[in-house]
C-alpha cells in the first residue's frame, strides 16, 4: 500500500469518527431538550392535579363538617324534648364526628405534593444532565445548540426569602388569626 492510500484511509476514519461524534452528541442534546419540554408539561399537569385533588377533598371535608354541625344539635335535642329523665345520656351513645376525612385529606396533600416535588426534581436532573453534556469535553466541541433551558422552580415566598437571606427561623405551626 502506498502512503497516500494509508493517509486517505486514516483521514476517512477520522472524518467518519468526527461526523459520528457530532451526530451522537447533538442527538443526545436534542433528546434532553425534548425531555425537558415534556417534563415542563408534566409539571403543569401534576400541579393542576395536586390542587384539584386537595381542593375537592377539602371541599368534601368542609361539607361534612358543616352538615354534622347542622344535624348534631337537632339529633341531641330531639332525644330529650319530651323526656323527663336527666340521666338518659348515660345509657346512650351520641353520634361521633368522623375524623377519617381529615386524615384522608392530609394524606392526599402529602402524596400530591410529593408527586409534584418529584416532577420538579426530574426537570432539574434533565437540565443538569444537559448542561454537563454541553460543558464536557469532547461533547462541547460538537454540540451546536448551547442555549439554556429556562425553568423557574415553583416554590413559596417563604422558601425564596430563606434562600435569599440565608435565615430560617422556627415555624409557628398554629398561626394566630387577627
Amino acid at each position: 500500500m502506498s502512503a497516500t492510500l494509508i493517509a486517505i484511509i486514516v483521514i476517512a476514519v477520522v472524518v467518519i469518527t468526527l461526523v459520528g461524534m457530532y451526530i451522537s452528541y447533538n442527538n443526545k442534546e436534542i433528546a434532553l431538550r425534548k425531555e425537558a419540554e415534556a417534563q415542563r408539561g408534566k409539571i403543569e399537569s401534576v400541579h393542576d392535579k395536586m390542587w384539584k385533588t386537595i381542593q375537592q377533598k377539602a371541599g368534601v371535608t368542609d361539607q361534612y363538617r358543616e352538615t354534622f354541625e347542622k344535624i348534631y344539635p337537632d339529633l341531641i335535642s330531639g332525644r330529650y324534648a319530651n323526656d323527663e329523665s336527666a340521666m338518659k345520656w348515660v345509657q346512650e351513645s351520641n353520634p361521633d364526628f368522623d375524623t377519617s376525612l381529615y386524615r384522608d385529606l392530609m394524606q392526599a396533600i402529602e402524596v400530591q405534593r410529593s408527586h409534584f416535588n418529584t416532577a420538579q426534581e426530574r426537570m432539574l436532573d434533565v437540565i443538569r444532565e444537559r448542561e454537563t453534556l454541553i460543558e464536557s469535553i469532547p461533547a462541547k466541541f460538537f454540540i451546536s445548540n448551547k442555549s439554556t433551558i429556562d425553568y423557574t422552580i415553583i416554590s413559596s415566598t417563604r422558601t425564596k426569602t430563606i434562600i435569599e437571606t440565608g435565615l430560617d427561623d422556627d415555624i409557628e405551626l398554629f398561626a394566630k388569626k387577627n
